[in-house]
């Protein structure tokens, strides 16, 4: 986004009122409505405070839609990285995503039980919106699956065999022994005489001393049923009567599926390099003809607009924070040397937040969408290892009103954000809310109010002239009194926090 300095405050410039356009969802030509400003640099800390108010950054342009007048409420999303299980069509993309890999397979079909990622014509919300991630959802039958599947069911029908020819010889050495008790079984190997077949329709020879340790044993087991009997029939109980060993029924974890190795003659290779986006990085400049080539190539053929100039930013370090630092970074996804697909993302205090997606339209049948965010989920649990509070996953608006954009609540767990109280909830006791009404507070609670709310705005900050001032003391030399409802306006929707340490510029 905007510069991440470490050392200098970030600089906003509020616009007044509220912007009307065309939104994207509905195609209502003037029914999306959001607050907005313009970051002249951007720290993450106040980023991270912003985005847990409902705002979000495209760019530059951080802005917040006005969630009870908008046709299309916007809900702010955040999924829970560290419980995170991957659902059936997810695991589906994965393995598609394996199976390129290692054989060059190519999904041609299109699996309608995936869910649907927006079409070109609802991707775009409006010149500042959010641009979401496309994706075309396709799946290939797995003949490999389907082939182990064989190939267990004749295993089992064969252990089933072999089990019952245990059990039949089983009896037979009980009836050679005249015991009523239920003996184990004994298997034995006997050789054929010379010059003649082993004669089937009899009882297997057995030596005397084994007969007799035999005989000893049940009646060890006549004497002490429970106990006795319980422990020579562990003892003696052949390996294929034992009980299998039970398997872990664990499922497999995202990094797993994600990182299952390919064989040694894989016909692709696929690497994520995460680069800061800043001139400064050497890999991002010898990278970034390329990046912006593709970038040129998707927004041409998915937006049909030619991109806007690339800004500057750079990355925030700290000593408790992750190795890669804060800030706004691409995870560039190369396949066999070539970039194929470029996430944005924002690397923050206690999330990983997803900006944006582009990708080479020739590839859009591995679902890149759906690809790179279980990588990006994947990642933010990686980073939690390091940051433990960096915790969370934010996948940007959730649009119930909207059924194409439903999708990210498909990431579970996952919560959606009350506009009113700011306080997040879990999305399972969201939606039926939402069923009845678009706009919802969440919270439950009549009583809450925003914790967080603007309660001193004389403190807040101004930068006005090249001078830092409380707005207390700045409001001593305006005069025009439509001035102090747009800052309270801003004060109100940024909260006390980022008021105190947010530069609000004036001229």
């Amino acid at each position: 986004m905007a510069s991440w300095a470490a050392l200098s405050p970030s600089i906003v410039e509020y616009f007044e009122g509220e912007d009307f356009y065309r939104c994207g969802y509905c195609k209502n030509e003037s029914g999306s409505r959001s607050n907005g400003m313009w970051a002249h640099s951007m720290t993450v800390q106040d980023y991270q405070d912003l985005i847990d108010r409902g705002w979000r950054r495209s760019g530059k342009y951080v802005y917040k839609p006005v969630m009870n007048q908008t046709c299309c409420p916007q809900y702010t999303i955040r999924c829970r990285p560290l419980q995170f299980q991957p659902s059936k069509s997810h695991k589906k993309v994965l393995k598609k995503m394996l199976k390129f890999l290692a054989k060059g397979e190519i999904s041609k079909g299109n699996c309608e039980d995936e869910p649907m990622e927006p079409s070109v014509e609802d991707a775009v919300s409006s010149d500042f919106g959010l641009i979401n991630k496309l994706d075309i959802h396709c799946d290939l039958k797995t003949f490999n699956d389907d082939l182990k599947k064989s190939l267990e069911s004749e295993e089992r029908k064969k252990a089933k065999r072999e089990e019952s020819n245990e059990i039949t010889r089983s009896q037979d050495v009980e009836e050679k022994l005249g015991s009523g008790e239920p003996s184990c079984s004994v298997k034995v190997h006997t050789a054929p005489q010379p010059g003649r077949g082993a004669d089937l329709s009899k009882p297997p020879c057995r030596k005397a001393k084994e007969i007799r340790k035999e005989r000893k044993r049940l009646k060890l087991m006549q004497q002490d049923p429970a106990g006795e009997r319980e422990g020579f029939q562990a003892q003696c109980q052949p390996s294929s009567l034992l009980p299998p060993k039970t398997k872990s029924n664990q499922p497999k974890s995202l990094e797993d599926l994600i990182f299952e190795s390919l064989p040694e003659n894989a016909s692709h290779k696929l690497e994520v390099r995460l680069v800061p986006v800043s001139f400064e990085d050497p890999e991002f400049k010898s990278s970034f003809s390329q990046s912006f080539s593709l970038y040129v190539k998707y927004q041409m053929a998915i937006h049909q607009d030619p991109p806007d100039e690339c800004g500057k930013t750079e990355t925030e370090n700290s000593p408790n924070g992750p190795d890669c630092g804060y800030g706004s970074f691409h995870q560039q996804y190369w396949l066999d040397g070539k970039i194929i697909a470029v996430g944005v993302i924002d690397i923050l205090p206690f999330c990983v937040s997803s900006v944006y997606l582009y990708y080479d339209p020739d590839y859009s049948f591995l679902s890149l969408g759906v690809y790179s965010a279980l990588r990006e989920i994947a990642f933010t649990r990686q980073l939690h290892e390091k940051t433990p509070q960096l915790s969370y996953y934010h996948m940007g608006f959730y649009i119930h009103s909207c059924p194409k954009m439903k999708y990210k609540g498909q990431y579970r767990p996952s919560d959606l954000l009350c506009p009113e109280t700011y306080v997040w909830v879990p999305i399972e006791q969201c939606l039926p809310s939402l069923e009845k009404s678009k706009y919802c507070r969440f919270n439950q609670d009549p009583e809450a109010v925003d914790e967080g709310r603007s309660k001193e705005p004389d403190r807040l900050q101004v930068f006005y002239k090249k001078a830092i001032m409380p707005y207390g003391v700045y409001k001593k030399q305006q005069r025009d009194p439509s001035e102090e409802a747009a800052v309270l306006q801003y004060a109100r929707l940024v909260g006390q926090a980022c008021s105190e340490r947010m530069l609000l510029f004036r001229n």
